[in-house]
């Protein structure tokens, strides 16, 4: 079930045909022991109920709860509900096809991406949105650092090349929650490569990302820039020929 699971979030923006689960805010970043809400719209579904998951970095998804318009509480996933105290998590809606998910008092264990899902039955498919990212801090997050290395003497022989973004002094718990984008003079590239986190002897972890780039638009003097973000907080660089020494 749970492999199932995995691909089906994988693959949702393969699927065509189909209804569009759409989710706001992508990114929401709050301070230990805050209220946080993520939205979900369901599309032209309103005769389904929305489907929360959660999945941690390099984990699998867990079922938080699911919640129809015509019920009066959500229906909870294992480990997500308490008979002693009031659940942290609970859902309501705005319309039919509008639904929130409401996380109380957070904590840094709570920092995941959250996928909501609903049941299309015109197409007969399962349908998730693409997912909000909630980072949890107990203080300020820091800006990460971020190094650009230029092409080597070697690699410009060849009709490809690599640039190389190092992203590093990031803790344990924000190693997974960072992202990493490209842009090609203002224009997003998708030939990447990104290392999972390396721990340093410091315990700080870092992420190298690779860009893959014809030759001849590093000669041509293209802007490339690299972009880590972690929740609101980012940092990032720029690099082409003419601000090198070769």
């Amino acid at each position: 079930m749970l492999g199932t699971l995995c691909t089906l979030i994988t693959a949702l923006t393969c699927v065509s045909g189909v209804i569009v689960v759409t989710q706001k805010p992508s990114v929401v970043t709050v301070r230990k022991g805050e209220m946080v809400t993520m939205d979900c719209n369901l599309g032209t579904v309103t005769n389904s109920p929305a489907r929360w998951y959660k999945q941690v970095p390099g984990g699998v998804p867990q079922f938080v709860l699911h919640f129809h318009h015509t019920k009066s509480a959500p229906t909870y996933g294992s480990g997500f509900w308490s008979w002693f105290s009031s659940p942290k998590f609970t859902s309501n809606h705005q319309s039919k096809s509008d639904y929130r998910l409401i996380i109380n008092n957070v904590e840094e264990s709570d920092s995941a991406v959250y996928y909501c899902q609903t049941w299309d039955s015109s197409a007969k498919e399962h349908v998730f949105g693409q997912g909000t990212k909630l980072i949890v801090t107990d203080g300020d997050l820091g800006t990460p650092a971020v190094t650009l290395f230029p092409p080597s003497t070697e690699d410009l022989k060849s009709s490809k090349t690599t640039l190389v973004c190092l992203a590093s002094n990031l803790s344990e718990r924000s190693k997974g929650l960072v992202d990493v984008s490209w842009t090609s003079n203002g224009q997003s590239v998708t030939d990447v490569s990104t290392s999972p986190a390396e721990q340093q002897p410091d315990k700080t972890f870092k992420i190298s990302s690779y860009l893959t780039i014809n030759t001849e638009e590093w000669d041509k003097d293209v802007l490339f820039t690299c972009k880590v973000s972690f929740g609101s907080t980012y940092s990032e660089k720029e690099i082409r020929k003419s601000s090198c020494r070769m």
